[in-house]
This record gives C-alpha cells, structure tokens and sequence, in this order.
C-alpha cells in the first residue's frame, strides 16, 4: 500500500466551496455523496445540470438562455451554451469586487504584487487596476480595436500585462501571448497566423540577472506583421501605481511606429468601465500548441468555458478563498499564465515574478513568497526536482507557514518529489500533481480538498470531465497502462482551430484514435487508488519488441541518481527494432564511464524490467526543452534519425540538438 502523506481533516474539508457545493446538490436532487468519486460520477451523469448549477454557484456575471449542451452525441461539434453571453473581463473585474468584500483592506491592500528577481518589486491595488484597465480600454477603443480584433503580445509575466489582456477581453476582441524569449521565428510562426491588429510588447525583461533589450527583435517582428496598426511598449520597471494617476503627456517611445504604455495610458482620464456582449463561446484567448513537429496549431477557447473551468478548478478543486495569495510560476507563453490570472475572479490575489526561478539559488523567488504569505504555490515538476538536487531547504529557510497548497504539473511527479515537497517545503500542505494542457486550458486529473495525497499518484479526475484509461480496443484499464480519454463533452473544450475551417486538424489532433471520443496523448495508468500516474505523452512512448514503455519510468529511475542532473531518452530504429536509448547530463566534473553506465543500468532493472533497461547510455551537456520546460523526446529522436525537426522555434534552446546528431556511438 503506498504512503499517504496528506489528509483532509472534518473540520478542513466543512470548510471548503466544494463541501457547500455538495451540500447544495444533495438538498437539491435528494442524492448523497459519501466520497469524492460518487460526486465526480453524479457530475458526469448530469454533466449539463452540474454546470448550470455552477454558474449559479460562482455568481457568474451573464445572461443564460436556452440548453446547457447543443449537440451532445457529437463530442466534436458540441456546443455549450450556445444561446448565452458571458464576458470573461467583467467576471474577473466584478467578481473580484464582489469577492474581495469581505476584507476591510479589500481597496488598499496590495492586488497585483510583482517582483522581478532583485531588479524591480511594486505592487498595485484594485480600485487602480480597474483605473489602469479603463484607460486601456478607452485607448484600445480610440485605435479601432473592436470585437474579434486579435492583439498579439510578446511580454513578461507582469501586471501590466494582465492590465492589457483584461481590457483587450472586456471588448470582445482576442488576446494570445507569448514569452520574450521567444525568438523572432517563433514569434511570427504564431503571430502571423492570426493576423494581430495591435501589438504588445516590453522595452526589455530580466533573466538570471541580465538585463535584455527587445528594441530590434520587437522591430524585427513588426515588419513581418502588416495587419499591425499599433505597436505598444510597456517599461519593464515603471510602477502601474503611477500610471494609474498619471495623465501628463509623455515622450513617444524610442522605437519608431511604436508607442509608450505610459504615453498610451497618459492621455486618457477616469471612466467606467463597459463590456462587450459577448457569447459564452465567442474566442477570448489563441493559444499554441507547442510546434515541434511542425508550425504550431492555433487553440481557441471561448469565454465561458475558459472562465467556468478555471474557477471549477481554482475553487472546488484548489480550495482557492477570497483574499488568498495565490501564485504560479509561469510565463506568458504557458497556459498557467491563463489559469493563474483567472484567480482574479475567485477573489485572490495575484503573485508575478518574472526571472529566472533559480536566481541566487531560488533565494529570490522564496523571500517573494514569503514575505507576502502565499497561500498556493504552483510551479513545475522540474522546479521541484531540481531543488531537490540542489538540496534546497526553503521550508527551513524561508517562513513558509501560510502555505495551504503546492501545485505541480509541466511533466510528471515522481516519488522523490511528493517526498521533498513534505520534507522541505512543509509538511502541511496539500501537494496537487496536476495534468491537462494547452489543448483544454485546464486539468483532466487534479487534486481536491476530499481526497488524500497518495505518494507519487495524481488524486483524481476533474469534475464532469468523464476521464478513463483505455487499451486500444477500448477496454478500461486499472492497474495497467494505457490512452487517456474523455468520454463526454466538457465547456474548456476548444472552440476550433483558427484556420481549420472545416474541424479537419481539430479532428485529427484529439479524435483520429477513437471515433467520437477525446483522445488526449498522454500514456497513463489508472490506479486501484483511483488516481493516476502519468509515464509520458503517448507519442514518445517506447516500443522495444512490441512492448509499450513509458519514458517517465526510465526518468524516475536515472534521476534518483546523485550524478545525474536530468535526462532523455528515446526509442532508436535499430535492425527492424527499436532499442532504448538514454542521453544523460551529469554534475559538473562527471564524466560517464563504464562503471557509471553499469550503474544507471543497474538502477533501471532493479526497479523497474529488463524491457526498460537502455542498449545505449550516452553523455550530453544539454536537454532540448520547449519554453515551458518540456523534454522535447520527439525532437531528439527526429534529429538522431537525420530527420528535419520541423520547428525549432519552439525550443528553448535548440542549439542543444547539434551533440544529439550523427552521434559515432549510435552507429553500432
């Protein structure tokens, strides 16, 4: 039996909107729910009931008309709420009020709270974010952005930005960001597709202390952007809380055709804020898929759902209240920006740090969460491994008691993360291993306030997504590995494609597997738990003799090691086979001889099988990343084939592909 290393107490769990929730639910429909999987099995029977209770249950600011659900047989060409409006803006912005009332400080109090590792640290209250976002609104308007107008942004996780999104949405018109540190190519593989109207950027960002300029990529990416009518800098280091008061003229920003943020701002004055009618499925954000193995698809979610599954999973998953310090360390470029920002209408308030995570050994981003008394600390599963690496004690060094909630996801948690989470972090919180995507922005498997963490097991499945693990002739699977599906239709589901006017890319991505049923590429056993163990997208899954391997469980392996730092490994063509091949990065000074590869094998076949064991171990400096963080398997394997990796934009640094091809090693 494995550990239990949290639980809920009565008294904790009376406490939580998911306890009112089913309180409500069992008045209502004279049912009863003794444990979280009766109600996770109610919501999928009465999918359309549960949400329309939610809408009434979160307070949601629209207009509901007609059925919850239009086509529901047909999970592709299913609607939600097709006959309602719902607008994402003034959820957040009149939720928030509403929300946040309970606080006496709940108008002086900080709102947005920003850091910048240790260059720059500024906070900003409600009633001036509201200010900020109508003067936005006022300007965008004054530009001619109008409903469905794109706006694309190459900025920082920064309050500035979320100041722009909140008014772009507010008038219907669509937001997608990406980080800056996207190059200029992978800036214009996204952009250029959905033909922006304004352009946001950043006159410079902060990583690992280096001060980087924007100037001539920014100017770069404007020429190649013709559908462009504005350009807008925001400065990195100038407080919003000056903005928000400040209407003095200013000087145009340096970079021709553009203009300040503050000059932007500057010439508009105090007024209230309107908002767009717009449907529950009208395109509210474009995100991108990660576009390694080719020019990244555009993801489309609408207002509604995006707004109905966050706050599901902000507060009857997350246990998220009003006035928390809510904070997830993410950039512009990754869904969990979305998700984080969001919060907002749950009542939270929101943690920014923009930076590298381990500047001054992550000293910089734990004294943030300390001193403003996070209470979710959300980050990925490669933060927390390599903490643990590092032997970083940040529950010893840092005050971290008003922590409630540690957040992971970006890849899988293994074992020794669950344990140096309690061990180091605090052994209080409630760890929720967390997995979804880009593709639904939000999570299939999570956790929730009922249900004990279980050492290296995510908890369960969301409410009213109606997940399975399936073989590939559509046999349930538990205690086994298998394709994780949804077999009903769920509100986040994207709304298309752009550019896929006929749902053919749509299809092919998520429903080419098992007709009429969302199949979601992730390779995954369902536990007699009822939780879930994640061993890696389905693509990049090994087949050595016919038999199916997950690569999470070589990683699980390889980096319980002293000497390893992180690895990949990916399945090689070899003599009408396929042969296991793993590439390690060690510590600095380790060379990988004999006796280490001995041992790396060794460390695989005691615990795992003899199938898992790799024909090759090989040294690299470096592991090829998406910007989220992502082993990007596919692409190495893409490179050791002599095959061309499609995009390598996409990569964090793709320079690190160059040791990966025409390897002497791999011709035997």
């Amino acid at each position: 039996m494995k550990k239990v290393l949290w639980e809920p107490t009565k008294a904790g769990f009376e406490a939580t909107a998911l306890y009112r929730l089913k309180t409500n639910l069992e008045k209502k429909y004279g049912v009863s729910f003794e444990n979280y999987n009766s109600l996770w099995k109610w919501t999928n029977e009465n999918s359309q009931t549960f949400w329309t209770e939610l809408w009434d249950f979160f307070g949601i600011v629209g207009e509901r008309k007609g059925v919850a659900l239009e086509n529901p047989q047909d999970f592709l060409h299913s609607k939600w709420f097709p006959e309602s409006s719902v607008n994402y803006a003034e959820n957040l912005v009149k939720l928030a009020a509403k929300n946040r009332a309970s606080s006496l400080q709940a108008n002086t109090s900080p709102f947005l709270i920003f850091k910048a590792e240790d260059h720059v640290e500024f906070t900003i209250t409600y009633p001036e974010f509201v200010l900020l976002v109508s003067k936005a609104q006022q300007a965008l308007e004054k530009m001619g952005l109008k409903k469905g107008d794109r706006v694309a942004a190459m900025v920082p996780n920064h309050p500035a930005t979320i100041v722009m999104m909140t008014a772009v949405t507010s008038l219907g018109a669509i937001w997608s960001s990406c980080s800056p540190d996207f190059g200029v190519q992978g800036v214009l593989d996204r952009m250029s597709q959905i033909d922006p109207k304004i352009f946001i950027t950043s006159d410079f960002y902060i990583y690992n202390g280096k001060k980087l300029d924007l100037k001539e990529k920014t100017s770069e990416i404007l020429k190649s952007l013709p559908t462009v009518r504005n350009a807008i800098v925001m400065s990195f280091d100038k407080p919003l809380a000056v903005l928000a008061n400040d209407t003095s003229s200013h000087t145009a920003h340096s970079l021709s055709s553009t203009e300040s943020l503050e000059m932007v701002l500057g010439r508009e004055h105090a007024a209230p804020l309107k908002f767009a009618k717009t449907e529950f499925n009208h395109p509210l954000f474009i995100l991108f898929s990660s576009g390694t193995t080719g020019v990244p698809k555009c993801i489309t979610h609408g207002h509604g759902g995006t707004l109905f599954q966050h706050m599901k999973e902000h507060q009857l998953h997350g246990d998220i209240k009003p006035n928390d310090q809510m904070f997830y360390f993410t950039t512009c470029g990754w869904m969990m920006w979305n998700w984080l920002v969001t919060g907002i209408s749950s009542g939270a308030n929101i943690l920014l740090y923009e930076g590298a995570p381990f500047y001054k050994d992550a000293a910089s981003l734990f004294q943030f969460l300390e001193k403003y008394k996070c209470t979710q600390f959300g980050t990925s599963a490669k933060f927390i491994d390599s903490c643990n690496k590092a032997k970083l004690t940040p529950g010893k060094d840092f005050n971290l008691s008003s922590m409630r909630s540690v957040f992971s996801t970006g890849s899988p948690l293994n074992e020794d993360g669950f344990d140096y989470v309690y061990e180091h972090i605090s052994p209080k919180v409630q760890l929720g291993s967390i997995s979804g995507g880009t593709d639904i922005i939000a999570c299939f498997v999570l956790s929730n306030p009922w249900t004990p963490v279980i050492r290296g097991e995510i908890s369960a499945a969301g409410l009213a997504f109606d997940v399975d693990i399936w073989d590939d002739d559509k046999k349930p699977l538990v205690g086994e590995k298998g394709e994780l599906v949804c077999k009903q239709s769920f509100p986040s589901k994207p709304i298309y494609f752009w550019n896929d006017p006929t749902h053919e890319k749509f299809k092919k991505a998520y429903f080419e597997k098992f007709e009429n049923v969302w199949c979601h590429g992730d390779y995954v056993e369902k536990t007699v738990n009822g939780g879930f163990i994640i061993y890696g997208r389905s693509d990049a899954t090994l087949n050595p003799g016919g038999v199916r391997i997950g690569t999470a469980e070589i990683y699980k392996q390889v980096e319980m090691l002293e000497e390893v730092i992180e690895s990949v490994v990916i399945g090689e063509n070899w003599n009408n086979d396929v042969r296991v091949v793993l590439f390690v990065k060690l510590r600095d000074g380790l060379s990988l001889d004999s006796s280490l590869i001995d041992k790396v094998k060794n460390q695989i076949k005691k615990n795992t099988t003899p199938r898992h064991v790799p024909a090759k171990v090989l040294q690299v400096q470096n592991i090829p990343r998406t910007k989220s963080g992502k082993i990007v398997e596919l692409a190495v394997r893409q490179t050791v084939h002599g095959e061309v990796v499609k995009n390598v934009e996409a990569l964090a640094n793709p320079e690190a592909l160059a040791e990966y091809k025409n390897r002497a090693e791999l011709k035997d």
